[in-house]
């Protein structure tokens, strides 16, 4: 079986899902009605096309149907039939990487090999570090969101930038996902303790305790998913 090909329909669907997905396609999905099917009629689509073109078998029209069909009806359910929970959210991606999965075993299983990408960067190697990358980024600042969301105090919602602390996470999570790979792990401490003393220093000042926990939290989840991500990669290199 050719893991190459797993691993670029992975990708394609992380890059689909969230990279290239805007905060007005991701609410249009949910907005039923005839703007909802559209919005997921089009995502779907991207989708399909993502699929299509990163596998590059340009006779092969019946996989990127089927993920179009797929990825649309379980997220029209997760969109008419589910809360927005951190639950549904873990649901829906098993069940896209499900359907990947199964795509792969019935259409690739005997090997499949192509040559539209020079040899050195079309590896399994570099394959999962982009896929790890792309999941570093908005895919786990989805799933902190939805895990910290009952604890997210609303004087932090008003009082920050707009969009500060996604950018932060991304850039924390970014670098650790680097030092990791890199084998650096010093680098990860040194971060950590240059954002205890600039968080927690100015937190204490204000005797906010329940503040102080919900960015503890935060902090530890982002960079316990970064680094799982990152050990992840090295134990399957």
């Amino acid at each position: 079986m050719n893991m190459i090909v797993l691993l670029r329909l992975l990708f394609a669907h992380v890059l689909a899902d969230f990279a290239l997905q805007s905060d007005k396609l991701s609410k249009g999905k949910s907005a039923g009605g005839r703007k909802g099917f559209d919005y997921l009629l089009l995502h779907s689509f991207i989708h399909a096309v993502l699929a299509y073109l990163f596998v590059a078998q340009w006779t092969n029209y019946l996989l990127p149907l089927i993920i179009f069909f797929t990825h649309f009806g379980m997220d029209w359910f997760k969109a008419t039939k589910m809360r927005q929970t951190i639950t549904a959210f873990l649901l829906d991606q098993v069940v896209h990487v499900a359907v990947i999965l199964v795509l792969w075993l019935v259409f690739f299983a005997e090997g499949f090999t192509l040559s539209q990408l020079p040899m050195e960067w079309n590896t399994p190697k570099v394959w999962l570090i982009a896929i790890a990358y792309l999941l570093v980024l908005q895919p786990s600042s989805i799933l902190l969101g939805l895990f910290i969301a009952k604890w997210t105090p609303q004087e932090l919602k008003d009082k920050s930038l707009p969009n500060a602390g996604k950018w932060i996470g991304y850039l924390e999570r970014l670098l650790i996902l680097t030092f990791i790979l890199t084998e650096s792990i010093e680098g990860v401490g040194f971060l950590l303790a240059a954002k205890s003393i600039f968080r927690f220093g100015e937190l204490n000042k204000a005797r906010e305790i329940r503040t102080t926990e919900y960015v503890l939290i935060g902090t530890l989840v982002s960079f316990g998913i970064a680094i799982m991500l990152g050990s992840a990669v090295l134990m399957l290199q």
